[in-house]
């Protein structure tokens, strides 16, 4: 398994731009801020007796190898969960492409989309103010860029269309999840 991790949580590079920053520069530190939620989550792992490997997009050899789609695919091979941190390493892209992209790289099955907003898939509306939001179980990525629904990014949604990876929207912080998706239990909204 590999991660793609945010830094949402520290710092969001479009904050810093809608604030007057400069936008790639409020990028670079978004992904800086990435790199710290991905130590956190090797140590987390790790702790509980998960090899891991933490690949960063911006050079910082101290506390992380370079991504090298090679080596991920090799430390996936050998059970590591890869942890995939600094986004593609450049700004005005979001985590969303990053982790199109580094599926379709390593030739992952799918891109699980994980949620922590306790929303389960997609909905026609969003389920947390609108009482008569649907869930979908299942969509085209045509749909979701028609439709305008907020799952990912269009640059995210089309490479995954481009090179027809599943997309599973699901709650990541529902306990067991994860394990219920690996084990083939339908959950979540399939974008494909």
């Amino acid at each position: 398994m590999a991660v793609v991790v945010g830094g949402g949580n520290l710092w969001r590079g479009m904050t810093g731009a809608g604030k007057g920053m400069d936008r790639a520069q409020a990028d670079y530190m978004g992904m800086l801020g990435t790199v710290m939620n991905a130590l956190a989550l090797q140590d987390i792992l790790e702790r509980k007796g998960q090899p891991t490997r933490v690949q960063t997009a911006i050079h910082m050899a101290q506390v992380a190898e370079p991504y090298i789609r090679r080596k991920a695919i090799r430390h996936l091979e050998k059970g590591r969960v890869v942890i995939f941190a600094a986004g593609t390493g450049n700004p005005f892209f979001t985590t969303d492409t990053t982790a199109a992209l580094r599926a379709v790289e390593i030739e992952a099955e799918a891109v699980m989309k994980g949620s922590h907003s306790g929303v389960d898939g997609i909905y026609t509306a969003d389920p947390r103010t609108d009482p008569g939001a649907t869930k979908l179980d299942h969509l085209s990525y045509l749909d979701v860029l028609n439709r305008g629904l907020a799952v990912m990014d269009s640059t995210a949604i089309t490479l995954c269309m481009d090179n027809e990876l599943p997309i599973l929207v699901f709650d990541l912080m529902t306990p067991g999840n994860v394990r219920s998706i690996l084990t083939g239990e339908a959950i979540g909204t399939l974008v494909s």
